[in-house]
C-alpha cells in the first residue's frame, strides 16, 4: 500500500532528474504497487541499493558537502528505495558550514542524477545569496544533471572531474495511464471528487487534452524558473542557456568548460588543496592565486 501512496506522490511532482533514473524509480513502484515482490539482487538489477549516506565533514578548515543520489525536498521512503538526499539537509548543512568560523571554504561534492524541482529553486538561491562571505565551490564528481546542476551552478565556482559531466537542464512531467492494466487484473476504480480539476490527471484514465495543457503549463513555468536560476548563477543570458548549455543533454567536462557551464576542470583532492586540505591526511598550504603569484614575480624582480 505504502508503494501506491509513493508512486502518486511521484506522478503529481515535477521533476529535474535524468528521464532513465525516473523511468527506473516509476517501474519499480509500479511493480511494488501491483503486489510484485523483489528480491535484494531484483532490486539492485532495477534500482540502485541504497548506500551508507554520506554526511557533510571537515576536511581540513574545509566544510565537504556530499550531494549524492536522488534529490528530494524532504528525505522521505523515496531516500530508503533509491539512497540520495535532500534540500532541507543541504542548506541545513550548508547554513552550518557558513556560520562555522573554522570553515574558511565550502566544497559541495556531487554526484547526483537530479531529483524534485520542489525546493531546489529556493537552494539554489540560499546559496547564491551567500556569495562573498566565504568562497563556495562546487565540485563535479563525476555528474551534476538536472536539479543538482540548478542547485551547485549559483556556487562561485563549478569545478568538474576530467571524466565528468553537467547539463539536463530541462523539466519532466509525468502521467500514466494505468486503467487497462487495472481492467485486466479485474480492478474497477471509481474516484469521488469536489472541485473542477481535483481528478483532472488520474492515473486510472487517459488524459485529456485539457490536463495536459495544465500539466505542460506546469513544466514550462518549472523550465522557465530553472533556465533564470542558471542564467543568474553563471552571469549569463536565459538566452544563451536555452541556446546552449545541451539543451536537455549532458555536455562532458572540456566542452562544459568551453561552453561556460563550469569554470576549470580538477580532481577533488586538487579542489581540496587549494584550500590547504587533503583527503589523504596530507594537507598543503594553499596554492598562490593568479593575482599574489604575479604579485610575488613582481617584487622579486623589483629587488633583483
Amino acid at each position: 500500500m505504502r508503494y501506491a501512496h509513493i508512486l502518486m506522490a511521484v506522478w503529481e511532482e515535477r521533476w529535474a532528474l535524468q528521464e532513465a533514473k525516473l523511468q527506473a524509480i516509476l517501474d519499480f513502484l509500479a511493480r511494488q504497487a501491483a503486489g510484485e515482490k523483489f528480491s535484494v539482487d531484483e532490486v539492485a538489477a532495477r534500482i540502485p541499493v541504497k548506500a551508507e549516506r554520506e554526511v557533510a565533514r571537515k576536511v581540513g578548515r574545509v566544510a565537504l558537502i556530499p550531494v549524492r543520489g536522488v534529490i528530494a525536498n524532504r528525505m522521505s521512503l523515496m531516500g530508503d528505495i533509491s539512497g540520495g538526499v535532500s534540500n532541507e539537509a543541504l542548506a541545513s548543512s550548508f547554513q552550518a558550514a557558513m556560520r562555522d568560523p573554522d570553515v574558511k571554504a565550502v566544497v559541495f561534492d556531487v554526484d547526483s542524477p537530479g531529483g524534485m524541482v520542489s525546493g531546489t529553486d529556493e537552494l539554489s538561491s540560499m546559496i547564491h545569496a551567500a556569495r562573498g562571505i566565504k568562497p563556495i565551490v562546487a565540485h563535479v564528481n563525476a555528474t551534476a544533471a538536472s536539479a543538482a546542476y540548478w542547485s551547485i551552478s549559483s556556487a562561485d565556482e563549478i569545478v568538474v572531474t576530467p571524466s565528468g559531466s553537467v547539463g539536463s537542464i530541462g523539466i519532466l512531467g509525468v502521467h500514466d495511464d494505468v486503467s487497462a492494466a487495472m481492467e485486466k487484473a479485474g480492478v474497477k476504480k471509481t474516484l469521488i471528487s469536489a472541485g473542477k480539476f481535483k481528478t483532472a490527471a488520474s492515473p486510472y484514465g487517459p488524459l485529456d487534452d485539457d490536463a495536459r495543457a495544465r500539466i505542460q503549463a506546469k513544466v514550462d513555468a518549472s523550465y522557465d524558473r530553472f533556465v533564470a536560476a542558471v542564467g543568474r548563477n553563471r552571469n549569463v543570458s536565459a538566452k544563451r542557456v536555452r541556446d546552449g548549455f545541451g539543451q536537455g543533454d549532458m555536455v562532458d567536462a572540456e566542452a562544459a568548460v568551453a561552453e561556460g557551464m563550469a569554470d576549470r576542470i580538477g580532481t577533488l583532492e586538487e579542489t581540496l588543496q587549494r584550500f590547504g586540505a587533503s583527503l589523504y591526511g596530507v594537507e598543503k598550504p594553499p596554492a598562490p592565486s593568479g593575482r599574489s603569484a604575479l604579485q610575488q614575480r613582481k617584487r622579486a624582480l623589483a629587488t633583483s
